[in-house]
């Protein structure tokens, strides 16, 4: 058991303050967008007590390290603090096989892994799960093309025409993958048009039953003035999430996190393929190519007690958040990655205690064989599925 001194990424939708709040540091004027506990190749972590880093660490001694999951061969698992001011770019992230075609072609151009030009920049998938840490918005799936055709009604306005025609008749995945190909390869006269038309519907909406989406198609115009993601994220389902809820993102499912603080865990990847909102590149002939155009309805995971584990769906990662008053003890059978988001604890492992507060995360080997926390709070524990069978609650 270690601190686990995690890198901060400065992208530049980040928020100035939420990060450094939480952890207790003086906000600066730079946006930090993303607090990163792992041992991604791009980025590892730093142990604080060796002062060597995670992935160097685990590459020692992996079977101590990783335990039940050392078959991954390296840590399988990224886990995320995440603020974001403004929204994140519509993206999609490839399936196992998609990412590994990815990598291989991209290398194969002799693109350096750090081009901006890649989409691909290591050769796993991403399934993804965030938890809300503040109230949070984003983007996530397609809406059946029903449900968008009752928003363009409602919208009424002539300059929206040319994509209600489109979306009418057919299979609604076929419809969807055809809409989402034309707005996003449109010249820009055409991109210009249809974004003045749904903006000027959307600020004489008013009150209304699409207020989420008519409010922030404005405010998505403002920061990208005539993207064609705009119109892409009407398509889009909005979900609204509270602290605590949880949302599990699977590969091909179009999805951009609008604003909020999150818990976000991945597999160990950082592979986005861009279509919109954003000034990096944008792959739209690949977008087009690996996402899912299926219309889906997100499932929000709500916790239901004071220690909730989420649904992922992903082997890579579990992610359960402990709201604690008290003693409570765990069995460690795989890696894991402890990080407080409320409160403090006293933290015991096999040989060490930590005082732990707010935003700095614990690193445990599998070989720890255990640890417990004292105190009144809120915890993440990001594991490994077979790893969290190992928890129990009370005294040891």
């Amino acid at each position: 058991m270690d601190r686990l001194r995690a890198p901060v990424r400065p992208y530049p939708w980040g928020d100035t303050a939420f990060i450094a709040d939480l952890q207790g540091r003086r906000p600066g004027s730079s946006p930090e967008a993303e607090l990163w506990m792992g041992a991604h190749p791009s980025d590892p972590g730093v142990l604080e007590g060796s002062g060597r880093d995670l992935t160097a660490h685990i590459a020692a001694d992996p079977e101590a390290a990783l335990g039940d999951a050392a078959g991954f061969g390296e840590l399988p698992f990224l886990a995320k603090v995440l603020a974001a001011a403004q929204p994140l770019s519509i993206q999609v992230h490839p399936s196992r096989a998609q990412a590994v075609e990815g990598f291989e072609r991209e290398n194969r151009r002799g693109l350096p892994l750090d081009d901006p030009a890649r989409s691909y920049r290591d050769p796993h998938h991403k399934p993804e799960l965030v938890c809300a840490l503040t109230p949070f918005d984003a983007k996530c799936g397609f809406r059946p093309v029903a449900g968008t055709l009752e928003l363009i009604a409602f919208l009424d306005h002539p300059g929206l025409r040319p994509l209600e025609r489109r979306l009418h008749g057919g299979d609604d995945a076929e419809v969807l993958r055809d809409v989402l190909g034309w707005l996003l390869t449109a010249g820009a006269s055409e991109t210009t048009g249809l974004t003045d038309a749904l903006v000027e519907a959307c600020d004489r909406s008013g009150q209304g039953p699409w207020m989420a989406e008519t409010d922030w198609t404005t405010r998505l115009h403002s920061l990208h003035p005539g993207d064609a993601g705009i119109v892409v994220a009407l398509l889009l389902n909005h979900v609204h999430l509270e602290p605590g809820d949880g949302l599990a993102l699977g590969a091909g499912l179009l999805h951009s996190y609008l604003h909020g603080a999150a818990v976000e865990v991945m597999a160990n990847s950082d592979n986005v393929v861009r279509g919109g909102l954003t000034p990096k590149h944008v792959d739209v002939p690949e977008l087009v190519r690996i996402v899912d155009c299926h219309p889906t309805t997100p499932l929000v995971d709500s916790p239901t007690g004071p220690i909730h584990t989420y649904r992922s769906g992903a082997a890579e990662f579990e992610v359960s958040r402990l709201v604690l008053d008290g003693h409570h003890g765990a069995r460690v059978v795989g890696p894991e990655i402890l990080v407080v988001t409320e409160g403090s604890f006293q933290l015991t492992g096999a040989d060490r205690t930590f005082e732990l507060g707010p935003g700095q995360p614990i690193w445990i080997d599998a070989a720890d064989g255990h640890w417990s926390a004292d105190g009144t709070g809120t915890l993440f524990r990001v594991t490994t599925p077979s790893s969290s069978e190992a928890t129990n609650s009370g005294t040891e």
